[in-house]
């Protein structure tokens, strides 16, 4: 399996060799729809909260007399059916919406991810990137150069430099290798791997039971 490798102007200056079994995966359209779902699923917070019937705050008073007055009957004001009364099924803070996927399917999930950006031609290899002091103006040139607009970088090793010169970009992501998670694989028009970042791939995602 070959990568392209690029130079400092987004030109391609060859190839350099990557694992089949990490960037060589067919596509597997239902694990990776899996594990997507799953990733956003565990990343929400249980934190909002309804009030059921027994909570809203109300009178106990019967509203009007049981009968005889050609409405429905009613016992109180903190019915559901009423407007400002309880929920029925109302959230609650301890709500769980995580989902469980193992990690053979998930490191399976992100191989047929970046074996579709390979085939697709979003996915590139450079040397290195750094930047010479935290300036967002100085990465922000290198990638305007490469003709990046909307990135996703995987590096080996992100020093202060790097990352201070990218958290002000909007549409740019500079992660290390075990922090490539599937949204930000998907969402970037294009992904660039540092050529040691291939290797800690390699190792992280063609681990024993991938």
């Amino acid at each position: 399996m070959e990568l392209k490798v690029l130079d400092a102007q987004g030109n391609q200056i060859g190839t350099t060799p990557a694992p089949a079994a990490i960037f060589g995966r067919d596509f597997n359209e239902a694990l990776v729809h899996q594990i997507v779902v799953a990733y956003q699923a565990n990343a929400r917070q249980g934190t909002r909260a309804q009030k059921d019937r027994g909570a809203v705050k109300h009178s106990t008073r019967k509203p009007w007399r049981q009968k005889g007055t050609g409405r429905a009957r009613a016992g109180m004001t903190s019915s559901p059916l009423w407007r400002g009364g309880g929920r029925i099924f109302p959230n609650s803070p301890d709500e769980n919406f995580s989902h469980k996927v193992n990690k053979k399917m998930y490191r399976a999930g992100v191989c047929s991810i970046l074996s579709q950006l390979a085939r697709d031609d979003r996915l590139a290899v450079i040397e290195d990137l750094r930047v010479e002091a935290p300036k967002t103006r100085l990465l922000a040139e290198k990638l305007k150069a490469m003709r990046l607009d909307s990135v996703l970088i995987i590096t080996d090793r992100i020093d202060d430099n790097l990352y201070l010169a990218a958290r002000n970009l909007k549409n740019v992501m500079v992660v290390e290798p075990h922090s490539a998670d599937p949204i930000s694989l998907i969402h970037f028009k294009r992904v660039v791997v540092t050529k040691p970042a291939i290797n800690k791939l390699a190792e992280l995602l063609g681990r024993e039971g991938a």
